[in-house]
């Protein structure tokens, strides 16, 4: 039977509960490293060809967008991610630099670039593992799009209005060691989006990835959302929460956050 005549004739949470035997989230770990010893690695290099590839086709104008080295026939807008960058500008004379942790070869960039085109001054910076630097220098930096090897590099180049983590917090091993190193910058925003929450205690499970993207393991957090959101509350107001667009075969929800300074 074809793929999608399944698809559409199983219930959302019965077509979860059946992909979810094979990949997916699985587990909940004592300890990071315990977590990982049970993941079978994946081939890096795979992943950064794939990538790259997906982002050259969106470059050329050959796909829509890319995601997670997949390629799309349309835009999946995460609306409150987007209205929150057109504020920040809105807020800076119509110009905007973001600090985009983790982003890949420019996936938030390809995707929002209708309406960042509409921004008069737009400076991207991607902050990245070594190969994917790389490759976007080679391959796709321009004069709004730029790629560094650590925020103190970033930082030095540009005065940052805003922070991006998009679907990465939940891949560290301490994202909160991370948050504290990003919130003694000091940067004016936050924005967190597509990061999987939990009612209970944090959660370390094993994610799978479906072998249609590539064949790979590794450990992923499911984070306590009151728990993460007081983290902030000290220096930062939450000026918005939404729900992002990711799901998972376990009891969870994905969302977003916008955090703006505390002015003293």
């Amino acid at each position: 039977m074809d793929k999608n005549i399944i698809k559409d004739l199983l219930p959302p949470a019965l077509l979860r509960l059946l992909t979810g035997l094979f990949y997916g989230w699985h587990g909940n770990y004592k300890s990071w490293n315990e977590a990982l010893n049970k993941c079978q690695g994946y081939d890096s290099q795979n992943i950064i060809d794939k990538v790259k590839d997906s982002a050259l086709k969106v470059k050329n104008g050959l796909a829509v967008c890319e995601r997670d080295s997949l390629i799309f026939d349309h835009i999946e807008y995460s609306f409150p991610l987007l209205s929150g960058l057109l504020h920040i500008a809105g807020q800076n004379r119509n110009k905007l630099n973001v600090l985009d942790f983790g982003g890949s070869l420019g996936s938030s960039y390809f995707q929002n670039k209708y309406f960042l085109d509409e921004i008069e001054e737009v400076n991207w910076c991607i902050v990245e593992q070594p190969d994917f630097v790389k490759a976007g220098k080679e391959m796709l930096e321009n004069n709004r799009l730029h790629f560094f090897n650590s925020v103190e590099e970033c930082l030095e180049a540009y005065e940052i209005h805003v922070f991006l983590y998009s679907s990465v917090l939940q891949y560290l091993e301490k994202p909160y060691n991370i948050l504290e190193t990003i919130l003694a910058k000091k940067p004016e925003y936050i924005i967190v989006d597509r990061t999987p929450f939990v009612e209970s205690d944090d959660r370390i499970t094993v994610q799978k990835v479906n072998p249609q993207i590539y064949n790979g393991s590794y450990p992923c957090w499911f984070l306590n959302e009151e728990k993460f959101v007081t983290f902030f509350k000290k220096d930062y107001s939450l000026v918005v929460e939404f729900d992002a667009l990711d799901r998972a075969n376990i009891k969870s929800k994905f969302k977003g956050f916008i955090f703006r300074r505390i002015k003293n």
